[in-house]
Formats: C-alpha cells, sequence, structure tokens
C-alpha cells in the first residue's frame, strides 16, 4: 500500500506546510507503528496519519482509523517523543488527514485534534 499512500502523504504535507506547519519527520518507523508525518504548529508536536479510501464501502478515511490504530499511533509517537526529548515536554496533538473518493474527484478533511493519548 505505501505506493498508493505515498501520494496522498506527499499532498498532505505540502497542504499542512501552506497551512503554516513545518516538518519534523517523515515515515517513522517503530515496532508499534508508523507516523506519516510529525509536524510543528506553532510549539505544538502535530502527529499526522494520512488516510485514503477510494470508496466509503466500508467508511469514510477518517473512520479507518480505528481505536486500535489510535493506539499504535499513540505508542509510535511516545517513541518519537522519547528519541526526540527537547519536544518531550510541550504540547501534542493527534491530526488525521483523510482524503475520500477516485482520485480525479478526491475530497480531503482535516481533522485537528481528532483523537487524544489517554
Amino acid at each position: 500500500m505505501r505506493a498508493l499512500g505515498d501520494p496522498f502523504e506527499q499532498r498532505a504535507r505540502r497542504e499542512l506546510e501552506r497551512a503554516g506547519l513545518s516538518l519534523l519527520a517523515s515515515n517513522y518507523s517503530t515496532r508499534h507503528g508508523e507516523l506519516d508525518l510529525v509536524m510543528r504548529d506553532g510549539s505544538t508536536v502535530v502527529f499526522v496519519e494520512v488516510r485514503y479510501r477510494k470508496s466509503a464501502s466500508h467508511g469514510d478515511a477518517a473512520a479507518s482509523v480505528t481505536a486500535g490504530k489510535q493506539a499504535r499511533l499513540i505508542q509510535a509517537a511516545q517513541h518519537w517523543l522519547a528519541a526526540h526529548p527537547q519536544h518531550a515536554r510541550g504540547a501534542c496533538r493527534f491530526d488525521v488527514v483523510s482524503y475520500d473518493g477516485p482520485t480525479d474527484a478526491v475530497r480531503t478533511q482535516w481533522l485537528r485534534g481528532a483523537f487524544e493519548a489517554g
């Protein structure tokens, strides 16, 4: 799925950078999972999950970030923060950028603070 997801991760990065966020890391992998994008919004570290769904037959892209997926993202974020202690004491949030529909007519949604750790 990496080949399909890469263009959407790049698109999300560009859109978030246009909105004033700056990239700290991309595709950060741990044994718990992968963080698509780690960005900074002012002094807040933002962990961004990027999702794409061509069809809504199983729900929209944002809905695919299940409680289990959220738990893995939280663990991966904790790992990233431990590896980057300069960011560990500041605020952080989890955003989801979702893309739904055929690639020539995709709908974009940016859910700031989509879920919380604990």
